[in-house]
This record gives structure tokens, sequence and C-alpha cells, in this order.
């Protein structure tokens, strides 16, 4: 008898563990198709519903009715030079630092750039630091590469926790994914916790000889609450590559444009550079989408109107502490994260469900006993399944 396909033993044991955002996504369609979509009420992705801003439509409309010469085949692995330029333009503006277009490099998306940082830093069996919680694809990232994630804790307040961030640096570390605002938890991490992680980086790197990469993952960066700063790592720490998207801020997560920026100030940045370019075109990327390039020149800058985010943090946030959940109030992204009424968080997942509420379980992000709701989606929708938290509270308690 012929044996199975040969899938590699990595992706069967990775596969076993897949995201369990994809897997109540999913759950939600089963769920819509029996009890019809009025009674599902999807908390589980971090999908938008808004839409673009009227000057991304009025740069597509325009691209369209007048395209230019070759508009659509290849170009440089990095990407269009104006584009690059454009970015480092408003890297240079927000920073201070001299950004130039040779420090930038278009993506397919964040995850793009992630996945070019690691493959240009990392040698099979090198240790990426993941903080927790984590967007759950964070712990694939590093093994596509043959590097091993390593978790480091948080506080209460979902801050890393710096003594355990320095008894996990290794020799073999060689990057940090730090990821402020901060998915699961909307957390915002300050000037004096950025400045803190960069002195640890720097000390225990010194001390083991090394140089420790921090790929900063900041598609939420202007999504923020309440006044909110979200202070940049480069400004601390001169190994930074920054990567991120116009998902959220232009809310395009199906277009995949991002980018990838190697701080002026990192040693060798020009090497760097070179490794993402190289990275990008063997990984399979090859280039970031045209079209998506060249509207993305002029739209450095534009952002969706974050109100309408903030009504509805608040809007969840108040349903969810009036039925008695402990909850962090979010100072960034899409994203609460409540400590679940019970230890086992599957058991208040499941009374949901039963319910029409889907949101994903924190053992999908590394913490559990906590659980992500999603609140980026209509307002009808984040009403709709406020009762259903209370109703499985008390059912869980009784």
């Amino acid at each position: 008898m012929l044996a199975a396909m040969g899938v590699a033993e990595g992706i069967r044991r990775d596969l076993k563990g897949a995201s369990w955002i994809r897997r109540m996504f999913e759950a939600g369609a089963e769920l819509r198709r029996t009890r019809g979509a009025e009674n599902v009420f999807d908390l589980s992705l971090g999908n938008p519903v808004m839409e673009p801003p009227e000057e991304f439509k009025a740069e597509l409309r325009r691209l369209a009715a007048d395209p230019a010469p070759g508009a659509h085949r290849y170009m440089p692995n990095a990407g269009y030079l104006e584009t690059r330029a454009a970015v480092a333009r408003t890297l240079a503006a927000e920073t201070g630092l001299p950004y130039e277009a040779g420090h930038v490099v278009m993506t397919v998306g964040a995850a793009g750039a992630l996945n070019c940082a690691l493959r240009a830093l990392c040698d099979p069996g090198d240790e990426v630091l993941v903080l927790t919680p984590y967007f759950a694809e964070y712990l694939f990232y590093p093994r596509n590469h043959g590097a091993v994630p390593v978790l480091v804790g948080c506080d209460d307040a979902f801050i890393p926790n710096l003594d355990d961030l320095a008894a996990k640096i290794t020799p073999r570390t060689k990057a940090l994914l730090l990821n402020s605002p901060n998915n699961p938890s909307g957390a915002v991490y300050s000037e004096a916790v950025v400045h803190a992680v960069a002195e640890t980086l720097e000390r225990e790197g010194a001390r083991h000889g090394t140089e420790i990469a921090i790929a900063s993952d900041e598609p939420y960066r202007h999504i923020v609450f309440d006044g909110a700063a979200v202070p940049f790592p480069q400004a601390h720490y001169p190994h930074v590559i920054t990567a991120t998207s116009h998902s959220k801020d232009l809310a395009l997560p199906g277009e995949r444009i991002g980018f990838a920026a190697v701080s002026p100030r990192m040693p060798d940045a020009a090497l760097a550079t070179d490794a993402l370019v190289f990275a990008n075109r063997v990984l399979g990327f090859v280039n970031a989408p045209a079209l998506m390039q060249r509207a993305a020149a002029v739209l450095q800058g534009v952002a969706i109107d974050i109100g309408g985010y903030q009504r509805k943090r608040d809007l969840v946030y108040e349903g969810l502490t009036g039925a008695g959940y402990e909850l962090v109030k979010p100072q960034g992204a899409f994203y609460a994260f409540p400590k679940s009424p019970v230890k086992d968080e599957m058991r208040l997942v499941d009374a949901l469900m039963k319910r029409g509420v889907l949101v994903v379980p924190g053992r999908g992000f590394g913490m559990p006993g906590y659980f992500r709701v999603s609140f980026c989606m209509e307002e009808s929708v984040l009403e709709g399944a406020m009762p259903a938290f209370a109703e499985a509270r008390r059912e869980l308690d009784g």
C-alpha cells in the first residue's frame, strides 16, 4: 500500500497547531449556513469592514484611466524607486532619521516584510524572541526559515517582562519580533518600555558578543486611541527593521501592499537592504503588487478616520466590563483581550458559540485563559453580540 504523500514533518506539526483565528472564521461560515447569517456575530477575524479613504479610490480611478506604459510589468525586486522614495520621505519626517529610498523594500504586506527580514537575518537553529501575547503566525514565520521561536512573558497589562527577556537571550538569538500596537491585546508599548527593551538587547547582546535585530511589526501604528503615541524603536536602538503594511491604515488587507525599511542607524544598512531584496526574490514574492505600489506612492500620510474604531472600542469595553469581564482597555489596534471568567477559555468560547458569537481563544496567542474580540466589523454586529457575553458568563458561573 502506498504511503501518504510525503508532507514535511514540520508542516504536519504546524498544521495541528494552525491558526485559531482561521479555525474560528471557518466555524463561523458553518454557523451562518446552519443558523442564518443574521443570527451569527463573528468577532474572530481582523478583517476591516471600513472602506478605504476617498483619496485611494480617486488615485485608483486615475491610474485606471491613464495607465503609464508598462504599468503591469516587472520592476526591480525592491519596488518602484518613486514609491520607495515616498515611503522614505515619510519615515524621515516621522523619525528625524535620514531614510532614503535605498533603505526601503516594497513587500507583499507586513507578513512578506517579516518573512524577508527573518530570512535575511536567520540561519537554521538561530532563535527569534516572540513577546506574548503574540500574533498567531509569529510561531510559524521563524520556522519558515529554520529558526526557533522563543516565547517571552508579560505582565498583567501585557507589557514585556524584562527579566524574562534577558533570561531568554542566548548566543543564538538573532531577532526580536516587536508588535505595538499589539495584536491581540491592543497594548501600546510606551517610550520607556521600548527603551528598556532596547537596553536589554544591547546589554545581553554585548555579553554574548552578538547583535540582535528588532523586527518591528507596525500595521496598527496609526490606529491608536485616547492620545496614545507609538514610539519608534529605531530612535532607541540601531538594529531595527520596520515591517508594515497599508492593510489597516488604508483598509486594504486584500491588496497585500507593505514595506520593510532598514534603519539608517544600522551598521551595514546597505547590506541588510540587499539581503531583504534577495529574500523578497527567492522566497517567491518577487515584488510587491505593481498597481498598489503606484497608489501607495501618493498616499503616504493618508489614513482612514479612526474615530469609528474608538467608538467600537468603547462599545466593546463598556459591554464586556459591564458584564463582569476583566479587561485592560485597548490603546490601539482593533482588538480587545479580556480574561476568561473560567480558567479553560475553551469553555467560554463554546458557550459563546452556542449563542452564535465567535471569538478566538487566548491559547492561539500564547495566553490560555484569555480570549480575543475583534471590533473592526459593523457596530450592529458588536451590539448584537454583547448580550451573549453576559449570558455565557451566567451559565459558566452557574
